[in-house]
């Protein structure tokens, strides 16, 4: 494992010095690969029935001095946009927060009206951050993580705080319309 994406000895005091940036270079992609490894068994993920590879998707990332404290993943269509993953490697010290708002602002100058996720039932932490900050629960697909399982077996029977993980959740946030919420 690239010793880069490790979170032991993560230290973050403030985000006052965090900078957001793209992901643009192999080695940008290559750490990306790491952290999809590190922290969702493998360099793949599967999402409503959806393959997804972090080096065929937009990123950004949350840096401090050149290292890298949290990343963004996510696709774009027309009129909306997918968050795949999101890690914030120090917790509760706003990256994540600082990451997501990058990400609006730039669905917003792409005329993106939409953005939208999927979490699976058992990540709370996940439930309660997204609704903090704007998002809403939309759809419920039962099993749909016992299917992807079928292609991914590596995915767990249990989540961290032992719930069994069965079903996706999406969450959606609509912004720059007058028709969202």
């Amino acid at each position: 494992m690239d010793k880069s994406v490790r979170t032991e000895n993560i230290h973050v005091t403030s985000t006052k010095n965090v900078v957001i940036r793209w992901a643009s270079s192999p080695r940008d992609y290559k750490w990306l690969q790491s952290l999809w490894v590190s922290r969702w068994g493998g360099e793949t993920m599967v999402s409503h029935g959806q393959f997804f590879k972090v080096t065929e998707l937009k990123a950004f990332l949350a840096t401090d001095q050149g290292k890298i404290f949290g990343a963004l993943t996510f696709s774009a269509n027309p009129g909306q946009s997918e968050c795949v993953s999101l890690d914030a490697l120090a917790p509760r010290m706003g990256i994540g927060t600082a990451l997501l708002n990058a990400w609006e602002s730039w669905a917003r100058h792409q005329e993106i009206e939409r953005l939208w996720l999927i979490t699976s039932n058992d990540n709370l932490n996940a439930l309660r951050f997204y609704q903090k900050r704007g998002f809403r629960l939309c759809r419920l697909y039962p099993g749909a993580v016992d299917a992807a399982r079928l292609q991914k077996p590596e995915i767990p029977l249990l989540g961290e705080t032992g719930i069994p993980i069965h079903d996706e959740i999406e969450l959606e946030k609509w912004i720059g319309t007058e028709s969202g919420y």
